[in-house]
């Protein structure tokens, strides 16, 4: 049952890419022309000759950037459909399509949402080449944060649920949560290397249109994998924590 869960999260996530995709390159693809014009102006005021083109902007827009959206987005689809049949009546009561639901906001607020709040994505032309090591390994160290915060909040929600209630378990797991992430994002440095003549309106559709991409990816899995699973797995009792203790 897990490997044909497996090859149906892959599916649904394939298409999720070409969906994405279309969104990347409807949306987001004029402001990345627009950030490389810029860097190239900035370029050639500074009379640095123009760095030589190894594939083309029609490749990098086009083939390139469809067939990364559809190998990330399978990927991604295989990692969701192994999480949901690991979670799957062990966290709720919820069926197959709820707890697709459920472990999709969980995802896209842990690895897309919270660490993009603290190092947004950025279009070229923004950012020190220099950095970028530098850059890469605090957004990766804030996606872990991230995890590890929502898996104990997970878990002492189940806790408290037991002795508090459902929704009080909930709201109080929630809090610690965000306050574990904001003394997280606090504690790490900021980065901000944007140049002063850089577009405020491009920036933003940029970063609109990334968020938006994960957006349509994490909706994607939960919609689709989640109706699909749930006709392929029976009903499962959820066991609470307190149930557990009585049995």
């Amino acid at each position: 049952m897990v490997g044909r869960l497996l090859l149906r999260g892959m599916i649904v996530g394939a298409l999720a890419g070409i969906l994405v995709f279309a969104f990347a390159h409807t949306f987001g693809e004029p402001q990345v022309d627009w950030a490389i014009g810029f860097e190239e102006k900035v370029a050639q005021a500074a009379g640095e000759a123009p760095e030589p083109e190894i594939v083309s902007r029609a490749t990098q827009a086009g083939p390139g950037l469809l067939t990364g959206a559809i190998l990330f987005s399978t990927a991604i689809g295989g990692l969701f459909a192994l999480v949901f049949s690991f979670v799957y009546g062990r966290i709720s009561p919820l069926g197959a399509r709820g707890t697709a639901v459920l472990l999709a906001i969980a995802a896209f607020v842990t690895i897309s949402l919270v660490p993009d709040i603290k190092y947004p994505a950025n279009p070229p032309a923004v950012g020190n080449p220099d950095t970028i090591g530098a850059r890469t390994e605090l957004f990766f160290i804030m996606i872990a944060a991230s995890i590890v915060g929502m898996i104990v909040a997970i878990g002492l929600g189940r806790r408290l649920a037991a002795r508090y209630g459902s929704w009080n378990g909930t709201i109080i797991a929630g809090i610690g949560y965000i306050a574990f992430i904001a003394l997280i994002q606090y504690l790490l440095p900021s980065v901000n290397e944007v140049p002063e003549q850089f577009s405020a309106v491009v920036l933003w559709k940029f970063r609109v249109t990334s968020l938006g991409m994960h957006v349509i990816l994490w909706t994607t899995l939960a919609l689709g994998f989640g109706a699909w699973a749930e006709r392929e797995l029976p009903q499962t009792r959820y066991r609470s924590n307190a149930t557990l203790r009585r049995a």
